[in-house]
């Protein structure tokens, strides 16, 4: 009867996992079908590009804007937290991998890429390699994962430090990409630009 129960508790841990690798390849072929590289054209794939105004930004695995993708995860964990706080830990994960997955797909899209560059700072903002594209969604779970443990005061905290030193060091963060998205700013572009 215990092997029983350890193997049906095993199998609720697997499914979310499967879950996630399954939503990833997805995302991956979606992009892929999109016309997005697998990697920079460059043909090497950096750890970190920490100039925001290079061709290598969004082209790598890591870049500052990944940090944004980090605070989704937090944005993502407590919605959830509100929205369905008796579904289990691992599926609020695969919900947000999935949400994430979804913009990614949606971020990527030639509507958005344009709407980038008329709207913000990001000029010659040609969309995300796949790699970077599941960096961000990585980066989103474990945002998620990192909000869970730390609690929604905590989270709030780390949220707000992370966005004021996104906007002193690229003159950036996630609130301001979101609004200079939906509703761009003139004085703010300049700023960004200057």
């Amino acid at each position: 009867m215990a092997v029983n129960i350890e193997k049906a508790e095993n199998r609720q841990q697997t499914w979310p996992w499967l879950c996630i690798f399954a939503i990833l390849a997805m995302t991956a072929l979606v992009l892929r079908a999109q016309g997005r590289l697998w990697q920079c054209a460059c043909g090497h794939i950096l750890l970190w590009a920490g100039n925001v105004l290079s061709a290598d930004n969004s082209q790598h695995l890591l870049d500052p804007y990944s940090f944004t993708h980090a605070l989704h995860g937090f944005v993502f964990c407590g919605l959830l937290a509100w929205a369905a706080p008796r579904l289990a830990p691992m599926w609020q994960l695969c919900l947000a991998v999935l949400t994430e997955a979804v913009w990614e797909i949606i971020e990527n899209s030639a509507y958005v890429i344009k709407r980038y560059r008329e709207a913000t700072a990001a000029l010659g903002y040609e969309g995300d390699t796949i790699v970077n594209s599941l960096s961000d969604i990585a980066l989103c779970g474990l945002g998620f994962v990192i909000a869970k443990q730390l609690g929604w005061r905590r989270s709030l905290a780390l949220f707000a430090i992370t966005e004021l030193v996104l906007l002193w060091w690229i003159k950036d963060n996630l609130t301001l990409n979101v609004l200079m998205l939906i509703y761009p700013v003139a004085a703010i572009k300049k700023w960004q630009m200057g």
